[in-house]
């Protein structure tokens, strides 16, 4: 999805993309992050603020009344003010009967060049979770999450069996040539490792768009949208510039079988792990 500079407008189409996706069969649906609003991050700007809106609020509620009509799980990434001065990146997921399941406040925040997101966002403060939905058992967590394997592993160890990653990540279009092609090799490798090691499935739901709200080179945010399998196998991908919608057939038996096969789960030495929870460990 491209994402311009009304949010209204990104709202209905977000809407709309998800009757096209409902008429094609989906039923588990994901919208990219902050998918309301350019990537409005680029900046330190105190006005973007204004951007928010309190989780139950108008964004859930109009999306619980589609889900509720339609049927379906909705993956809705918004901006959410929990309190004056208190701010959250966070996924609201919302099940088929239109209410509101529970939400997942992002919890690694980034501070990279064009990516100021701890400006805006507190650290997530609700942990790890999974939610039983009427179309599956699913997990959520958000862009800067994707690259830690601690993340993953609880949102599996809590029941997920599909993990999904809204996200806008990109290029700095004066790297890309020369630093474009191992950053997105990386981005999806991490993730397919996830699968794996989880044996779960993954869904990412990237933007796509050359972003500059700031001036400047701004962000090209380089899509490929893909859905992979417990094994780690690309199911479906998007493109790198166009509007599309990315779906695959899910087997939850699949996630069974390779946990049986391939019992990463099973065989974990949970009584060796002890310093995980430490940024070092002396030497």
């Amino acid at each position: 999805m491209r994402c311009g500079p009304d949010p209204e407008k990104n709202f209905r189409r977000a809407m709309q993309w998800i009757c096209d996706a409902v008429k094609k069969g989906a039923r588990i649906i994901c919208l990219p992050e902050l998918f309301r609003s350019q990537y409005f991050c680029q900046t330190e700007d105190h006005k973007n603020f204004e951007l928010a809106e309190e989780i139950p609020g108008p964004s859930t509620t109009a999306l619980g009344d589609l889900a509720k009509k339609l049927g379906i799980v909705v993956i809705a990434s918004l901006f959410e003010k929990r309190s004056p001065g208190v701010y959250h990146n966070t996924a609201a997921v919302i099940d088929g009967n239109g209410k509101l399941l529970g939400k997942y406040r992002k919890m690694h925040i980034p501070d990279d060049p064009l990516y100021h997101e701890k400006f805006y966002f507190a650290p997530g403060d609700l942990g790890f979770a999974a939610w039983k939905t009427q179309h599956g058992k699913l997990g959520v967590c958000v862009c800067w999450d994707q690259w830690y394997p601690e993340a993953a592993r609880l949102t599996a160890l809590r029941g997920a069996e599909i993990i999904f990653y809204p996200t806008a990540i990109g290029w700095h279009p004066r790297e890309k040539k020369k630093f474009g092609k191992a950053q997105h090799s990386a981005w999806e490798t991490i993730q397919r490792s996830h699968a794996i090691a989880n044996g779960c499935y993954v869904a990412v739901a990237n933007r796509v768009g050359h972003e500059k709200p700031a001036g400047g080179d701004g962000i090209q945010f380089w899509g490929q949208s893909f859905i992979c399998g417990p094994d780690g196998e690309i199911l479906a991908k998007g493109s790198t510039d166009r509007e599309e919608l990315v779906s695959a057939n899910i087997d939850w038996s699949e996630v069974d079988r390779h946990r049986t096969h391939w019992p990463f789960l099973r065989d974990r030495r949970v009584d060796a792990y002890g310093g995980l929870e430490r940024r070092l460990l002396d030497s």
